[in-house]
């Protein structure tokens, strides 16, 4: 081989080493292939998923695979025809994968006691998990632990704990799972995994997190995570994950423009990595922010965006439902929801919407069901938001069954909770809930003085339909005495909707519209909606 070549390769498997995905993956590509060993292949296909090439990826793999194979190196072309399993099983291709997991095994055949088996059955143990078959993945993730082990593989080691550790959750052992979690990422911060098993497991870590809503440790890990992919040039895979988990903090700490970017960040991440299908819950988690400043037109969108991605957006599209006055879909929503198998973990995430979908219908006793039930779990789980949300629930519903007291008593500890992580949202949801407990029990100052603390959180993170609830309960109308309604029109107005455009968004007619039009135009005294939406810029009402 000339000189030169091998200076060439030498560069490349540098580069690689280094974790210069880019430039390893362009010297690779470069190479004459007859000058590649086969292990060269493998690390070009590596290289090209880390910087979002899947098809230059699987097509490296297979000429490792057949290099290898060709080279008499069964055991090699086993990891090849793994790696290429787990890759279109992630990418949606679980026919193709199956493929390759079959030619494994007949490499494999007569074989015993290898880590090979190991690694085939964490293909095994993937392709339970993507297809919802929880109880089988819990059968085979001790194995690909116990391979991880015996034959001191960290990548192994890693994803069989990790996923030990979220099936363990989804069954309702979340302080066991957590514990598997914590052990799993001692390999990750010890660097000992391959790129692209450390990048698995870390999202897999913050997912774990988020679902269970422990904060503080969803930030702990985006921050190590987001660390991590700074580290690697050009690094294109995990960072759709890691800008949606920074959004998802940024949604919870009431820094709702951030999140937007970060979570369209996200979406882009995605499809730049070849795997558009995990940015549903980036689309679902927009709508949130745009559904809490009542931009319904945008929040459906994002919602609709989230089917397409194979992600139903609930409870977040039951309570847009409710806010567009649409409340009897959005309990047959619930209920269908809720009647469906979930794990202790998935329930706990659509009880707390579920609570106010039935409250704003007036089923105060189903909601009470709903609210015991997330109690329980959240008390199991030991998370503190998530004890928060069902404090808030339990909150709600005394109140809805006339027992102020009760309810002051139930919401005490979710606003030191909130506080504490800095959820300005949720902190001053609990403070209008406070407000009207303290008012039924004859408080006003309190009940004011409340109001106005949540009130000026609603300004700040332009929360409209929140404000306005708060100006009812102030007994405050609007500047020019518009009605909330009437805002919501005139908000629209100065955003440059049309009369049909706006009647869509707030499900009304066109006649009805243009009646609040008139009003406006009468209450302000002016003439034209260019007037109209100056008036709401100046008012801060936009």
């Amino acid at each position: 081989m000339p000189m030169g070549v091998v200076d060439d390769l030498a560069r490349a498997r540098a580069a690689y080493e280094r974790r210069d995905w880019m430039a390893a993956y362009d010297a690779l590509s470069e190479a004459d292939p007859a000058q590649l060993h086969p292990d060269d292949f493998a690390r070009l296909a590596q290289a090209a998923q880390l910087v979002g090439r899947r098809n230059d990826s699987v097509q490296a793999m297979q000429r490792a695979f057949q290099a290898h194979v060709d080279a008499r190196d069964e055991l090699a072309a086993v990891r090849c025809a793994f790696w290429l399993a787990m890759l279109l099983t992630e990418a949606g291709e679980p026919a193709v994968a199956a493929g390759w997991h079959a030619r494994a095994e007949r490499l494999l055949a007569g074989r015993e006691n290898l880590v090979e088996h190991g690694y085939l059955a964490c293909h095994a143990l993937l392709a339970h998990i993507v297809a919802g078959e929880f109880e089988a993945a819990a059968a085979v993730a001790p194995v690909v632990t116990d391979h991880g082990r015996r034959f001191q593989a960290p990548d192994l080691l890693a994803m069989g704990l990790m996923a030990e550790g979220r099936l363990a959750m989804y069954a309702g052992g979340v302080a066991e799972g957590l514990g598997h979690l914590d052990e799993a990422m001692v390999a990750v911060a010890a660097g000992e995994l391959t790129a692209v098993m450390a990048g698995s497991v870390y999202c897999s870590m913050i997912e774990a997190c988020q679902e269970i809503s422990d904060w503080g440790r969803v930030a702990e890990w985006t921050s190590a995570l987001t660390a991590w992919c700074d580290a690697q040039p050009e690094l294109v895979l995990f960072t759709g994950q890691c800008a949606l988990h920074r959004g998802q903090l940024l949604r919870v700490r009431g820094a709702w423009d951030e999140a937007l970017e970060e979570l369209e960040r996200a979406v882009e991440r995605y499809r730049a990595a070849g795997t558009p299908l995990p940015a549903g819950l980036a689309w679902s988690e927009r709508g949130e922010v745009h559904r809490a400043r009542g931009e319904w037109t945008a929040a459906e969108h994002c919602y609709e965006e989230a089917v397409r991605q194979g992600l139903e957006p609930q409870p977040g599209l039951a309570l847009l439902r409710v806010a567009q006055g649409r409340v009897d879909p959005a309990v047959a929503v619930v209920r269908r929801v809720l009647a469906e198998p979930r794990t202790p973990v998935h329930r706990s995430q659509v009880l707390p919407g579920a609570v106010a979908v039935l409250l704003a219908a007036g089923h105060a006793e189903e909601a009470a069901a709903c609210s015991a039930e997330l109690s329980e779990l959240a008390e199991s789980f030991g998370c503190d938001f998530l004890r928060a949300e069902a404090g808030y629930a339990e909150g709600a519903v005394a109140l809805a069954r006339g027992d102020a007291g009760e309810a002051l008593a139930r919401v005490r500890r979710p606003l030191r909770t909130w506080h504490e992580h800095e959820a300005a949202y949720h902190l001053a949801r609990a403070r209008v809930l406070v407000a009207r407990a303290c008012r039924e029990l004859g408080d006003e100052e309190s009940a004011t003085a409340e109001l106005e603390a949540a009130r000026a959180t609603f300004v700040r993170l332009r929360a409209h339909p929140a404000e306005a609830e708060v100006a009812d309960l102030l007994g405050r109308p609007s500047p020019g005495g518009l009605s909330a309604r009437e805002v919501e029109v005139l908000r629209l107005v100065a955003a440059g909707r049309t009369n049909p455009e706006i009647a869509a968004e707030l499900v009304l007619s066109e006649k009805t519209v243009a009646r609040h039009l008139s009003n406006i135009f009468a209450k302000l005294g002016v003439s034209s909606r260019t007037a109209a939406a100056a008036y709401a810029f100046q008012q801060r009402l936009v």
